[in-house]
């Protein structure tokens, strides 16, 4: 098996409170780059998958992600869909379901998956929720049938052992770590010791 074989991810850091870190001196919180991300998430070495990334400079602040954004996400997507397996975007919580929602509507018929995920404690902080967030949504981005097909092509938000659909999620809390809730479509996949994914809730490509 070469490498270009392996599963292939793009991380795409936008910004959020998942890429910051507190100063130890001031005690303020600090973006970081993204090679700083791969050091507080040493399990991303283990997987056997090719992962790119991309990041935004400087990072934006979620509240000031607006529609010009959207298309940047749009146009990175786009420049690099034949070359990934799967799409994964680092977002603040405060707008991450405006951000899912409009990429659902932009990115029509997608083949491949678009997971959103963030977190509500900074990457650096001991009981952070940022590392699981990530790792199962790579694992998400990367997950296949066995005829090669993305098992999840749609726009989703993975959060706190749940994945959404896209354009059906609200941010409920700021407080918990189970930010997130679908009120009207039920959750495409739960996290637990394996990834269960409820097969005939996701979208198939027309």
């Amino acid at each position: 098996m070469s490498y270009s074989d392996y599963p292939s991810v793009l991380l795409i850091y936008t910004g959020g409170t998942i890429g910051m870190r507190r100063n130890p001196e001031t005690g303020a919180l600090e973006a970081f780059d993204f090679d700083q991300l791969q050091e507080h998430v040493p399990e991303l070495k283990r997987f056997n998958y090719r992962i790119s990334s991309y990041q935004f400079n400087p990072p934006i602040d979620s509240s000031d992600m607006e529609p010009s954004l959207w298309t940047k996400l749009v146009r990175i997507i786009t420049d690099n869909y034949e070359e990934f397996d799967g799409f994964v975007i680092l977002h603040g919580t405060d707008t991450m379901a405006y951000t899912a929602s409009a990429l659902s509507f932009m990115l029509e018929n997608l083949k491949k998956p678009v997971i959103l995920t963030g977190s509500q404690l900074p990457i650096d902080m001991l009981r952070t929720d940022g590392k699981e967030n990530l790792i199962a949504s790579i694992e998400i981005a990367a997950a296949k049938h066995e005829d090669g097909a993305s098992i999840v092509p749609e726009v989703c938000i993975f959060f706190e052992n749940q994945l959404l659909r896209g354009n059906r999620t609200t941010k409920i809390n700021a407080e918990n770590f189970n930010a997130f809730r679908s009120y009207n479509y039920p959750t495409l996949a739960t996290a637990g010791i394996h990834i269960k994914y409820e097969y005939d809730r996701i979208l198939k490509p027309d």
